[in-house]
């Protein structure tokens, strides 16, 4: 089966770092534009952080931008999203997807609907 799987979620104290990660299974991820997007309650879906399918551009929400880092390991077929100096406003179900075209992160980070494929979430709280 062809799929994306998160991982790495918890509770983490404001301040706290986590690290998610996001494996493929099924399919190999270097030719796909990967994205970290996040929902909160009662909010819509957001664009977090992108990566192309090199690695060697990325974009990111300015909300998150300094803090959190987006990364792949082609070889391993991952992922990643290192988050650090995390704040209440952080908490969301973060999702990661997958999409071998390019056109909707040229022009940054945003949420786009038909990705190809999605992880199915990873709950993300930072409380105290």
């Amino acid at each position: 089966q062809l799929q994306l799987a998160e991982s790495g979620g918890g509770l983490v104290q404001p301040g706290g770092s986590l690290r998610l990660s996001c494996a493929a299974s099924g399919f190999t991820l270097d030719s796909y534009v990967i994205g970290w997007f996040r929902q909160a309650p009662g909010k819509e879906r957001e664009g977090v952080a992108c990566i192309s399918s090199s690695g060697g551009s990325t974009n990111y929400a300015e909300s998150v931008k300094g803090r959190f880092t987006i990364s792949r390991d082609n070889a391993k077929n991952t992922v990643y999203l290192q988050m650090n100096s995390l704040k209440p406003e952080d908490t969301a179900v973060y999702y990661c997807g997958a999409d071998s075209r390019s056109s909707w992160f040229l022009n940054g980070c945003h949420y786009f609907s038909e990705m190809h494929y999605w992880g199915k979430g990873a709950l993300v709280t930072v409380s105290s």
